[in-house]
């Protein structure tokens, strides 16, 4: 059964910024683009790097290992639209940021 879990805050993800946060021993990254919250897994299809250790532009974070570009509202890799990577439903309540899992 999927629950919403607190995985950030707002004052901790500043737009323009990304984090990595983990619930139960995965990781997942945390991405703010202009005021709205987005969350993938936070490993790189290519070879595992963490995502949100990158550099995020607009909507699209750059993997800080080789590269690979990812739009973070829906996990589209930028080169290779058969590669997808995992997106969950994210929330803000107050200064809160909620995934569901």
């Amino acid at each position: 059964m999927a629950k919403w879990v607190k995985v950030s805050t707002l004052t901790e993800v500043q737009p323009g910024t990304s984090k990595t946060c983990t619930v139960n021993g995965k990781e997942f990254g945390v991405y703010n683009v202009d005021g709205t919250v987005y969350t993938t897994e936070n490993t790189c299809y290519h070879q595992g790097a963490p995502l949100a250790d990158g550099r995020l532009e607009g909507k699209v974070i750059t993997c800080p290992w080789h590269s690979w570009k990812y739009d973070v509202t829906n996990g589209q890799c930028t080169r290779d639209e058969s590669i997808i990577i995992k997106t969950f439903p994210t929330k803000v309540e107050g200064d809160d940021i909620l995934i569901e899992i």
